[in-house]
C-alpha cells in the first residue's frame, strides 16, 4: 500500500512541474509541496512507521 502511494506521489510531482502555459506563473511551489510529500513519506517507510 506504501509503495503504490510513493508511486503516486511522484507521478503528481511529475506532473505538477509548470510546463503549461497557465500554470507557469505558478513557478515551482506545487511540485515543491508534492516533494515535501514525498520526502516525508519516504522517510517514514524507512524507519518502519508507515
Amino acid at each position: 500500500m506504501a509503495t503504490i502511494l510513493l508511486i503516486v506521489l511522484v507521478l503528481i510531482v511529475i506532473g505538477a512541474l509548470p510546463t503549461w502555459p497557465h500554470s507557469r506563473s505558478w513557478g515551482y511551489a506545487p511540485s515543491g509541496i508534492a516533494g515535501l510529500i514525498v520526502v516525508v513519506l519516504l522517510i517514514l517507510l524507512l524507519t518502519g512507521r508507515l
